[in-house]
């Protein structure tokens, strides 16, 4: 229902990083899944196309390589979006950790295990709390709390505040 529900909103922007700037609409990339299994995350593309020719690293404020369309989805998270597919897929869910690269995963060590027992999410306690951070260490954590406090209230309150977020972006 949500991705028949986003559809037009990810078409249309879709349409609108195609015409800003040159690539493809959207960007995908390898991330790691439940047990460990890679899956390719879809987002619109808010970077240019070679924004990660040097490696992958994380946008910083004002980075260069996110595009003026880039900027106003990122703030609004309309990039995030074509996510939906991948939970239509099986390969993640509405809430959970963040998908992670196996790059990443290597830097979780004996938490590794834990974040591998559950599907990465839309949206979660890093996704919610700490995207502004930044910081490697504090997205370690929440994701490390979200697996051991996992209930059904928590996501729902992580899925009303993730709502917040889009209307309100300081509705934390």
């Amino acid at each position: 229902i949500l991705l028949t529900l986003t559809f037009p909103i990810i078409a249309l922007f879709a349409l609108i990083v195609k015409l800003d700037s040159k690539g493809p609409a959207f960007f995908r990339q390898e991330r790691v899944g439940l047990f460990g299994e890679s899956f390719h995350l879809i987002k619109l593309r808010s970077m240019t196309t070679d924004a990660e020719k040097d490696g992958a690293k994380w946008a910083s404020e004002n980075d260069p390589r996110v595009t003026r369309v880039g900027r106003f989805i990122r703030k609004v998270r309309i990039d995030e979006l074509p996510q939906t597919w991948c939970v239509l897929m099986g390969q993640m869910s509405f809430v959970g950790p963040r998908p992670i690269t196996q790059n990443e995963l290597a830097r979780y060590g004996l938490y590794a295990p834990q974040y591998l027992s559950l599907k990465p999410g839309i949206t979660g306690l890093w996704q919610v709390y700490g995207r502004e951070n930044g910081c490697y260490t504090e997205r370690l954590r929440l994701d490390t709390a979200y697996a051991q406090k996992i209930t059904l209230a928590l996501d729902l309150s992580l899925i009303v505040r993730t709502a917040l977020l889009l209307f309100i972006p300081s509705g934390r």
